[in-house]
């Protein structure tokens, strides 16, 4: 059978060409169906086929966009006929066509999944318009509904894991108080490629980290966990500072999913009851010590980021002696690469400073949301990056 296009007077309507398949084995009732497509204004590409098992392999050479279906064939009768189209083709429209007595048959398939049914002898080119134009505007519609509650369903549970993959401090003892920050620069993400934990050991040492692998998007946060579980796993197995480090390199090259993602660290380890803290550096921004409103960086030496360099970076860690009062501020570059306004100046180390001298109150989730309400008013969105914070409080410090 051959195709029929609509004429040029109506090009809105013809702008969407319709591959319609017609299985029908009367060949009288196939020649009134194409005389009356080409009465409409649809353009439209027909194929003929007499039995369900021709229409089957024409549905597999190319899908249709509408199946114009007799509930009567050689080899197929009733809604069977539609459910075997319907897996086979799930996209397409089906309309059935059915005798003046088989209402109820035209009804059952619709039941079935048919789009509509037509009864043969009452139809004219402008129902068959009618009536495929619906036919396959509505099964899009259902298509686009279930893609988005199957998408729903996938968000709700990536968001789940997402959460679940986030730390939560294992602190047996009350010298520290940690208070957290993190906020992903992907829109909708709950996880991003900065990293930050806090681990008390049975000996009393509170130990953090924080880190940033370098990207955005999905594999890096992937990365980001992985190293953040790789770490707190290496601090309950009794490694520290540069060989922790180390061991973090090897999990880092074996893990990332191509040959430049690196990632900065820094990792220290808090005595409460002796004020010391051991500090070690890889690439990362150097803690701030905070003493009431003024902050200053930790005298520790900077090293290479982890995966620059695999096996031949060497780190140091520094042992340093704390006042007794001071809180311990661990940031990623996120807070501090953002612009001072609308020219090119970038806020650095010395504008966060400044701008903890000026919090109206310079402690725990205070701190915090000053911090971040701030560096994002001076920035005013032109530059998003993930940005991770962790203030820890030792008891009955007054930072």
């Amino acid at each position: 059978m051959t195709s029929h296009d609509t004429a040029a007077d109506t090009p809105a309507l013809t702008a969407v060409s319709y591959r319609i398949l017609l299985i029908e084995d009367d060949p009288g009732d196939a020649l009134l169906v194409e005389e009356y497509l080409s009465d409409t204004s649809l353009s439209v590409d027909l194929e003929w086929a007499q039995t369900l098992a021709d229409g089957m392999t024409c549905v597999g050479r190319r899908a249709p966009d509408c199946v114009l279906l007799d509930l009567h064939l050689p080899d197929a009768a009733g809604t069977g006929a539609v459910t075997r189209l319907q897996n086979a083709c799930p996209a397409a429209a089906i309309i059935v066509l059915t005798g003046l007595a088989e209402g109820r048959a035209g009804i059952e398939a619709v039941a079935a999944g048919a789009q509509d049914y037509l009864v043969k002898g009452t139809v004219s080119g402008e129902l068959l318009d009618r009536a495929v134009r619906y036919a396959v505007h509505r099964k899009h519609a259902e298509r686009t509904a279930a893609e988005l509650r199957v998408n729903q369903h996938r968000a709700q549970e990536n968001s789940r894991l997402e959460r679940s993959l986030l730390p939560v401090p294992m602190l047996s003892g009350t010298a520290v108080t940690p208070t957290s920050c993190y906020l992903p620069g992907r829109e909708g993400a709950l996880l991003a490629g900065d990293f930050l934990d806090v681990v008390e050991t049975p000996d009393g040492i509170v130990h953090a980290v924080i880190g940033d692998v370098s990207g955005h998007g999905p594999d890096e946060a992937g990365v980001g966990v992985c190293l953040r579980i790789a770490w707190r796993t290496l601090i309950l197995g009794g490694h520290r500072g540069t060989g922790l480090l180390s061991l973090m390199e090897q999990i880092l090259v074996a893990e990332r999913t191509y040959s430049a993602m690196f990632a900065t660290v820094a990792t220290l380890s808090l005595d409460p009851a002796g004020n010391r803290l051991d500090v070690t550096l890889a690439g990362h921004e150097t803690p701030l010590l905070v003493e009431g409103a003024v902050a200053r960086p930790l005298p520790a030496p900077a090293g290479i980021a982890l995966g620059l360099m695999p096996g031949a970076a060497e780190w140091h860690t520094a042992r340093l002696e704390l006042p007794p009062a001071a809180t311990l501020l661990l940031y990623t570059d996120g807070l501090t690469e953002g612009h001072t306004g609308p020219g090119r100046e970038r806020l650095g180390t010395e504008g966060l400073i400044s701008i903890i001298g000026k919090a109206p109150d310079p402690t725990g989730q205070a701190l915090i949301d000053h911090l971040t309400t701030v560096t994002r008013e001076l920035d005013a969105g032109r530059h998003l990056d993930d940005v991770a914070i962790l203030l820890l409080t030792r008891n009955g410090a007054h930072a």
